[in-house]
């Protein structure tokens, strides 16, 4: 299992990048963590969610 913003789901082996284009989700505006510590973007390719991890995917928001 892993965990995405606090909601387990089934474990994949995979990177970031790909987490991200799984669920949608467009890399512009976005800040993720792993396992409590900030992936850089140029590192997303790279760095692979293994069973067991936290991922916390954050999207930029405007307004006022």
């Amino acid at each position: 299992m892993i965990y995405v913003n606090g909601v387990e789901e089934s474990f994949r082996d995979e990177s970031i990048t790909s987490l991200l284009k799984r669920r949608s989700v467009s890399e512009r505006g976005v800040a993720v963590a792993l396992n409590g510590e900030v992936v850089h973007r140029g590192q997303w390719p790279s760095t692979v969610v293994g069973d067991g991890s936290y991922v916390e995917i954050v999207t930029a928001a405007a307004g006022g």
